[in-house]
C-alpha cells in the first residue's frame, strides 16, 4: 500500500503532508513555492510509493468552489499531464487554515512560531489528508 499525499494549494506556496504507509497518520511534510510544487511533487512520488493525491478544494460558506480555483485549476490540471497515472482528488478544505492555526495555539506554539505562514500551509495539509482519511474510513468527522 503506498502513501497518500495532500497539498494545500496556495498563490505563492503550498503545504504539502503525507501519510505513513499504512496510511494511519498523516504529518506534515513540506511547504514549497507554488512554482515549484510540481517538481517537487514529481520528485517525491519518484522516491516514494504514493497512491494517490488529495487536494484541498476551496469552497465558499455556501458550498460553492471559491475564487481561488481560477489558479489551482490549472496548476493541477499541469500536475495530472505531469503524472497522467497518478488519482488526483480534491477534498473540501473549508476552514482548514482557521484549524491549522487553532491547532497551533491549541498545541502551545509559540506566537513566533504561529506567524510562520509555512507551518500554517503544513499543518492545513494534515488536516485535510485527516479530513480524507476520516471519510474514506466512514468516521464522522469528515
Amino acid at each position: 500500500m503506498g502513501r497518500l499525499l495532500a497539498i494545500d494549494y496556495g498563490r505563492k506556496r503550498c503545504g504539502i503532508a503525507v501519510t505513513d504507509s499504512l496510511r494511519i497518520v498523516a504529518t506534515a511534510l513540506a511547504t514549497v513555492p507554488s512554482g515549484e510544487l510540481i517538481a517537487f511533487v514529481k520528485e517525491y512520488v519518484g522516491r516514494e510509493k504514493v497512491d494517490e493525491i488529495i487536494v484541498g478544494l476551496p469552497r465558499t460558506l455556501s458550498g460553492e468552489p471559491s475564487e481561488s480555483m481560477r489558479y489551482i485549476t490549472p496548476a493541477i490540471n499541469r500536475l495530472r499531464k505531469e503524472l497522467p497515472d497518478m488519482p488526483v482528488t480534491f477534498f473540501d478544505e473549508r476552514f482548514t487554515s482557521t484549524l491549522a492555526h487553532r491547532a497551533m495555539l491549541d498545541s502551545g506554539v509559540k506566537k513566533s512560531d504561529r506567524r510562520d505562514k509555512g507551518a500554517i500551509d503544513r499543518m492545513a495539509a494534515v488536516i485535510i489528508l485527516n479530513g480524507y482519511l476520516d471519510s474514506r474510513a466512514g468516521g464522522a468527522m469528515g
